[in-house]
């Protein structure tokens, strides 16, 4: 058996793919899995760590907005799309994989045409409740379409009905309990925020966020653990020293969060962007969130997830354009004490959750293998 996963830029893209193929490689410890990305993105790094057969091709987005630069752009990213097939053909060729599954981003979609048109069976999985462009493009055409969440469905144009998997998400998330969780960070019976804005930082979330703290810093009425980010950390420090404010011992600021499965699972609210695996990771952990959906991303696609949560009963949400530390105080004091509303959106979070999505996607993988 040989499955072949293509999608790449960006971690969201990525990880999936490889909590499957990890999930594949469990079940089947002599299957033979490869990887198609770019040379040039995280893939680069991240597949050839977990000792896949990795391959590559170059692949450009084209640039909607019209400009001197795009222009140039465009006919770039138009000269690569022939070439990303011409290679994407030969790489399927070599390798002759029996199933390829696409998990999103622009090197996914000349590798799956590829192998449509070589009749090998395919498979595209969409983490967002918006989908990507390469998702619209190829759902109509791959033998099975697998969704995240069951709001990207009307967007497509499909002629079957598509799979409802939910996002793998890190199984160390659902071992740990909140009270082994809260003893292993020290905690008493008092509430936990935490918050961060990705690996990198947000600006506009750590200086709301260093307001919320400034608010509630020495009430000693919860807890509260910050990730400001590579970029925002000396930040977020400064603004407080340079107020000569110093931090009660409720607060912990860090830079990156290493142990994200503890945190999450004691905290009793999160604020964060509304990415599709922390959202996954949200609901599967049954936990209340402030949603700030970034307004950075392709087609706004963060801010259909966050509805996706609110709908649910889950989540509040702030865009980034209201977002102003008065703002999240606010939003934060009509929850945090109030256990009642807590608890209600907890247990809605928990009823939204999917957290077989790993075995889902496998069983389909199957299906399209058997049937090869």
């Amino acid at each position: 058996m040989h499955i072949l996963f293509a999608g790449g830029g960006t971690a969201g893209h990525i990880n999936p793919a490889l909590a499957v193929a990890g999930y594949i490689r469990e079940k089947h410890p002599d299957a033979h899995i490869s990887y198609i990305g770019t040379p040039d993105k995280l893939e680069a790094k991240l597949v050839p760590e977990k000792g896949y057969n990795f391959r590559t091709i170059s692949v450009a987005g084209f640039q909607r907005k019209l400009s001197l630069k795009n222009i140039g752009r465009n006919i770039n990213a138009a000269a690569k799309a022939v070439t990303s097939s011409i290679d994407a053909k030969k790489i399927l060729k070599e390798i002759q994989p029996d199933v390829v599954v696409g998990t999103g981003g622009y090197v996914s979609g000349p590798v799956l045409r590829e192998a449509v048109k070589l009749k090998i069976k395919t498979a595209i999985h969409e983490q967002n409740a918006y989908p990507g462009i390469t998702t619209k493009m190829l759902a109509s055409s791959v033998d099975a379409v697998m969704l995240a969440m069951p709001e990207a469905e009307k967007y497509l144009k499909l002629n079957k009905k598509p799979f409802i998997t939910g996002n793998p998400i890190r199984s160390e998330l659902l071992d740990i309990s909140r009270t082994a969780a809260r003893e292993k960070l020290g905690l008493d019976s008092r509430p936990l925020i935490l918050s961060f804005g990705g690996s990198l930082g947000a600006l506009k979330i750590n200086q709301a966020v260093s307001g919320l703290i400034e608010w509630h810093n020495g009430s000693q009425r919860f807890y509260h653990i910050h990730g400001t980010g590579k970029s925002g950390y000396e930040g977020v420090k400064n603004y407080f020293s340079e107020k000569g404010i110093k931090l009660s011992d409720e607060i912990d600021i860090r830079e990156y969060i290493s142990d994200m499965d503890v945190c999450m699972a004691a905290a009793d609210l999160i604020i964060c962007r509304a990415g599709a695996i922390t959202l996954s990771e949200l609901l599967a952990c049954g936990k209340p969130a402030i949603l700030i959906p970034s307004p950075y991303v392709a087609e706004n696609h963060q801010y259909h997830n966050a509805m996706t949560l609110k709908r649910l009963g889950a989540a509040e949400i702030i865009e980034e354009k209201d977002l102003t530390p008065e703002k999240l105080i606010e939003t934060v004091e009509n929850l945090i004490e109030n256990k009642p509303k807590l608890e209600a959106m907890a247990s809605a979070a928990k009823k939204g959750a999917i957290i077989d999505a790993n075995e889902r996607i496998y069983e389909i993988i199957m299906r399209l293998y058997t049937n090869a």
